[in-house]
């Protein structure tokens, strides 16, 4: 519920996480974007299927000189940023409250997975559909669903930082005193910049070398993957670092917190009955 004497799309921008006033432009702008994108992919599939268009996944990959593919890829891009900002300025019930410029841009780019998923899921339908029910089986289907899902892994390594969602074991963390702590917090910062500062002296000339040639993935599809994949391995894991320096500074002078095994083993437990019940009430 919004404040007294808030209503709709008012009560929806009161509870905005950053973009305020720009909500509502923001998100009419999502749905006529979405609605665009889903005209020009329409007419892409009418002109394949009934106008004897030469469009094709290969020509997705490599427009060359194929104008509509073009604003189409333009478009998808567009829909899946601004998108990705729209989601990004809600926070759920169990998100953490961001705490500056780069928690939101984590945040954005923690939407594009999600959006990511989804579209994965949809690829990978597709694939099923027209293997088994057609048997006519895609070139791309696989090789487009590893592609997708490596920026997944990765954008959801960023996610998890900025949501302190990584694996920690307090055991031996919540016995510690606060100086402590805030050692092993900035031990583990360290420890992750010299990770990545690692990853960057060993990697950044092949990665340049990759980009340079767009070195592709060698199958019928032969999508540009190790080249983007590589180079967002990079860029990611600066983001990472980033974070993880951020939510160092963020949570230095907050209060301790206590992860007590009890709280959480009595809300599994309690999980458990009520999967329990309702399987022997079935």
């Amino acid at each position: 519920m919004g404040p007294p004497g808030l209503s709709g799309e008012d009560a929806v921008e009161g509870q905005s996480l950053w973009l305020g006033a720009l909500r509502r432009p923001m998100r009419y702008l999502m749905i006529g974007l979405l609605v665009l994108t889903g005209l020009i992919w329409l007419w892409l599939v009418v002109g394949t299927l009934f106008l004897g268009s030469d469009v094709n996944m290969q020509t997705i990959l490599r427009p060359g000189d194929h104008t509509l593919v073009r604003v189409f890829l333009w478009f998808i891009l567009a829909t899946s940023l601004v998108t990705s900002l729209y989601l990004s300025d809600t926070r759920g019930a169990i998100e953490v409250e961001p705490t500056g410029p780069l928690d939101i841009f984590s945040l954005v780019l923690g939407r594009l997975a999600m959006i990511a998923v989804v579209v994965v899921v949809c690829v990978m339908f597709y694939e099923v559909v027209a293997r088994y029910i057609f048997s006519k089986p895609t070139l791309w289907a696989n090789e487009m669903s590893l592609w997708i899902a490596g920026f997944i892994f990765l954008l959801a390594g960023l996610y998890a930082m900025q949501q302190r969602s990584h694996i920690r074991i307090y055991v031996i963390y919540d016995l510690m005193p606060r100086w402590a702590r805030k050692t092993a917090d900035t031990i583990t910062v360290t420890l992750i910049w010299a990770f990545f500062i690692s990853l960057l002296w060993g990697g950044y000339n092949e990665v340049v070398a990759k980009l340079l040639r767009m070195e592709t993935f060698g199958t019928a599809w032969d999508p540009p993957l190790p080249a983007t994949v590589k180079a967002a391995i990079l860029v990611i894991i600066g983001l990472v670092a980033l974070q993880a320096t951020s939510n160092l500074i963020a949570d230095w002078n907050k209060a301790p917190e206590h992860h007590g095994a009890d709280e959480v083993d009595e809300q599994e437990i309690e999980q458990i009955r009520k999967a329990v019940g309702a399987n022997g009430n079935g």
